[in-house]
């Protein structure tokens, strides 16, 4: 895959904030819910009547992803209900048009920039408003009896140069955007065939006519993989590779997209939160494999965040607070790690992630007068260690430490973060 986009600061700062935030945080069950719930327009109707923000505050928002220690972010601003966040020209489906009476895009990117972000724009390709998209198996009029009838007198090309459209204004009213994240591309399956409806994807879309407007817009912009044409990088949804991704035996630049609770959209009756130890380890398992983390929040109906919300962006906060360094600029290490624990590394320097703490001692194959030092990360206290060679041969001790191995002697009391890092100095 060839890269076109500047990724050289993505891949160092590895860490950013997906924030998904429209209609759906008024009913609050999810940003799918027209979809899920057969809603239809009419009815749906009523969240844009009702869209009135009061509590709106993307400083707030900027001011506690930057305290995640999360570098970079991408707002959605236009999801599958086709509600749009600022003030395109091509509809009135828009928040300006609701109670609220205000362009949303601008202060948010204005919030974060003033705080040093990458700003990425998410754009969804499905637009369930639009009366010239074609009704498809996700699309909340899927189960109408005269679904295929209505597709007759829907014409596809006008909503493609729609959507070309909405995306030429983000990228020339808005200043330099560093990420353009779409979603999404799909083949039907035989079920969907059968019934009528048809994938949709680069030719749906017009990819190719509509990345080379986007390049031409922002030479230097990172273009995600859902176009249906393999761009800048990869993103695997609420899945974490193992290893690094390649494509044609060759890695790639990839970002796996994750959600705190299983919901992207505003549901506080999401019972899915993932623990401290679960958040750290999905960055950690990321940047371990060459890849970032975009995880995500979901403000509220009235534009605040909540408090669950709030407590997690905490858990980022306390433990990259003193554990940064394993993370910025980091990326894959060739030394397999010991069960339970993860490897990063950035050139000469080794970061130990130990998820589970062991009792006293560790054992690292391979590195037998290679450490030059060792120290805990979050108080640079030393880590004393042994090299195998230096075991007398034929000893006790000596007959549990495999050749070529060093012995770690750690504190036997697990050390009050979240996940323990050790600092390792190769020579």
């Amino acid at each position: 895959m060839l890269q076109k986009g500047n990724t050289e600061w993505f891949t160092h700062d590895r860490f950013g904030i997906f924030i998904h935030w429209g209609l759906y945080a008024l009913p609050a069950r999810g940003e799918w819910i027209k979809r899920h719930e057969k809603i239809s327009e009419e009815q749906y109707s009523r969240y844009f009547k009702r869209f009135n923000p009061d509590l709106f505050a993307p400083q707030v928002w900027a001011d506690a992803a930057a305290k995640a220690g999360m570098k970079y972010f991408v707002m959605t601003t236009k999801h599958h209900d086709g509600f749009c966040l600022w003030d395109s020209k091509l509809t009135d489906y828009k928040s300006v048009n609701t109670p609220f009476g205000k362009e949303l895009l601008s202060p948010i990117l204005k919030a974060f920039r003033d705080k040093n972000f990458k700003p990425g724009l998410y754009h969804s390709l499905y637009d369930w408003h639009h009366p010239d998209y074609i009704i498809d198996h996700a699309h909340p009029l899927r189960e109408h009896p005269d679904a295929l009838e209505m597709n007759k007198k829907r014409d596809m090309k006008k909503y493609s140069d729609y959507l070309h459209g909405q995306v030429k204004e983000l990228l020339t009213e808005f200043g330099k955007i560093d990420i353009m994240w779409f979603d999404m591309s799909f083949k039907a399956c035989e079920y969907e065939l059968s019934q009528g409806f048809n994938g949709k994807g680069k030719n749906e879309w017009d990819s190719e006519k509509l990345i080379k407007m986007i390049r031409k817009l922002q030479p230097e912009i990172i273009l995600n993989n859902r176009l249906d044409i393999d761009q800048d990088i990869v993103t695997p949804e609420q899945f974490m590779p193992r290893e690094c991704i390649k494509r044609e035996g060759k890695p790639v630049i990839w970002e796996s997209c994750q959600t705190l609770n299983g919901s992207w959209g505003y549901n506080p009756n999401a019972e899915e939160w993932k623990s401290p130890e679960q958040l750290i380890q999905l960055l950690v398992n990321a940047v371990s494999s060459d890849g970032n983390l975009l995880m995500n929040i979901s403000p509220t109906g009235r534009g605040d965040i909540d408090a669950k919300t709030l407590e997690c962006l905490d858990v980022y906060g306390e433990w990259m607070a003193k554990h940064s360094r394993s993370i910025y600029g980091c990326g894959e290490s060739q030394f397999v790690p010991p069960a339970g624990c993860q490897y990063t590394q950035n050139g000469k320097t080794l970061y130990l992630h130990i998820f589970n703490w062991p009792f006293k001692h560790m054992h690292l194959d391979g590195f037998d007068g290679r450490i030059e030092y060792a120290q805990m990360l979050h108080d640079a206290s030393e880590v004393k260690f042994t090299e195998s060679s230096k075991y007398e041969p034929g000893g006790y001790t000596s007959m549990s430490v495999k050749k070529d191995s060093v012995v770690f002697h750690l504190p036997i009391k697990k050390p009050d973060v979240t996940v323990p890092v050790v600092e390792i100095f190769l020579k």
